[in-house]
């Protein structure tokens, strides 16, 4: 043994850097067999623990929680987390102010089947350039350009029109504004301009001396009506009254719908006025017509004609009654054939 161990000395195997480098690399066995000094159980080995950085001298101080809670933080969103901004008034709503008509804008609608608008308002008034007000009632829901265009025709149009006969414009009787809806009401039909906040159904003017002109109405002078008729169809795209179909015989419709080629439907008759006395009635009998006569002469009157109507037929001499019944000659065969 001793001859052994002063053999691998001499060589160097079991000293020197080398063998402790081979020590330290593990085998197939790992350290299962190296020299290192036992662990005992329940013993503790001293490790380094990472400390923090220290806090640099420009750093902010940190504010205690009680002035945590009494400021709120104020966080930046970024910009695509910030809130949207308002949207800018159109054009339109620039220019429909307060000294034109009473509409404050609504929010837009968006039902189903497509209804709604944007760009929405109520109108509730028409402001006259002298400052009186036209009340619609009630009040219509329509898109910013048809409320500005019944304004437009209400003050350049319709106000002379009344003051014209000699009163007040007052108030519009709005039958029909929004509506979700197809035409004419129907289930199933094209969407109508009134599920578009696009059309309004007028059916009257109010005057301030409480008289109402009706569109419809027969007796209202034809002039008036022919005028609000030609206005009408200057101003919108689409005008349907009495003569266009039955859905409109007590009523004006009135749209702003968009075409080809700015196409525009004016339909609505203006019917003459009624007369007065029905034509099938007979006329009253004048003062001065002459007396009827009673039923007992008109009686004795038609037998005494009957009496002289049949002497001359009883005087005819029987020769005329056999030139009646005898057959007729050649002569009168060959006139038959011209």
């Amino acid at each position: 043994m001793v001859t052994v161990a002063a053999l691998l000395l001499a060589q160097g195997v079991l000293a020197g850097p080398a063998y402790a480098a081979r020590r330290t690399v593990p085998g197939l066995f790992g350290d299962l067999f190296g020299n290192r000094s036992p662990r005992l159980r329940g013993s503790l080995r001293a490790t380094a623990v990472p400390l923090p950085r220290p806090r640099p001298a420009e750093a902010p101080t940190a504010a205690s929680p009680a002035a945590e809670k009494e400021a709120p933080a104020t966080v930046d969103r970024p910009a695509e987390q910030a809130a949207p901004a308002p949207p800018q008034p159109s054009a339109c709503r620039l220019a429909l102010t307060e000294e034109i008509a009473i509409a404050p804008s609504i929010p837009d609608i968006h039902d189903p089947g497509g209804c709604g608008g944007e760009d929405l308002v109520r109108l509730e008034a028409v402001v006259l350039p002298d400052k009186h007000r036209v009340k619609l009632q009630p009040a219509a829901t329509l898109r910013c350009t048809m409320a500005s265009a019944i304004a437009d025709w209400i003050r350049t149009d319709i106000a002379p029109l009344a003051q014209n006969n000699g009163s007040v414009l007052s108030g519009l009787d709005n039958f029909d504004s929004y509506e979700c809806r197809g035409f004419n009401g129907i289930p199933g039909a094209h969407l109508s301009e009134h599920g578009r906040a696009n059309a309004i159904d007028v059916r009257a003017l109010k005057l301030a001396d409480g008289q109402s002109i009706s569109f419809t109405d027969r007796t209202v002078a034809r002039e008036v009506r022919e005028s609000v008729l030609h206005s009408m169809c200057a101003r919108f795209t689409t005008v349907l009254g009495p003569g266009s179909d039955w859905y409109h015989e007590d009523h004006i419709h009135l749209d702003l719908m968009e075409r080809h080629n700015n196409y525009k439907i004016c339909q609505w008759n203006v019917w003459d006025p009624l007369p007065q006395v029905a034509p099938l009635l007979p006329a009253e009998r004048p003062d001065d017509a002459p007396p009827r006569k009673v039923a007992a002469d008109a009686k004795s009157d038609t037998k005494s004609d009957t009496k002289s109507d049949a002497k001359p037929d009883a005087a005819k001499p029987k020769t005329a009654s056999r030139e009646a019944a005898s057959p007729p000659t050649k002569k009168r065969r060959q006139n038959r054939r011209f």
